[in-house]
């Protein structure tokens, strides 16, 4: 493989895509460590609006956030399409509950744009950029700044 090759090849990168509300958002999938559909949820008392509560997954304790409210959008809507998308953070597990998952979408580094201010209603600082597709606009969401707080 030559050095260009070997540059361009390096800068892949593999989305796992989800909607919340009638966004599409995705995560680099590294930052992912499962998904998930367990909903055996806990409240917290007095948490943020948008924790939805806890889970015991295999022994670990995760937060488990509506990634809507957190994005300032329409809560999600719960039915057998939602799922948790395990992240870690700071040596914390935290859940982001979607509506449903997508598809894992490759893309490069410079095929993404700057976000706007304001993607489909949620706030532009929740995102890294504006991935395009020949059919439709993936909002890539900045992990660390969603699990800000």
């Amino acid at each position: 493989m030559t050095e260009m090759n070997k540059d361009s090849a390096s800068k892949d990168i593999e989305f796992a895509t989800f909607y919340v509300g009638g966004a599409l958002c995705g995560i680099d999938i590294l930052n992912i460590q499962e998904i998930n559909k367990n909903f055996e949820i806990t409240k917290v008392p007095q948490a943020s609006d948008y924790v939805e509560g806890i889970l015991n997954l295999r022994g670990r304790i995760v937060t488990i956030i509506d990634l809507g409210k957190k994005l300032g959008l329409d809560p999600v809507n719960k039915d057998k399409d939602n799922r948790n998308i395990i992240v870690n953070s700071d040596d914390e597990h935290i859940g982001l509950l979607v509506g449903s998952i997508s598809d894992v979408v490759l893309a490069q580094k410079n095929d993404i744009e700057p976000a706007p201010s304001n993607i489909g209603g949620a706030k532009g600082k929740f995102f890294q950029g504006v991935l395009k597709t020949e059919t439709q606009l993936i909002g890539i969401l900045d992990i660390d700044e969603v699990l800000k707080d």
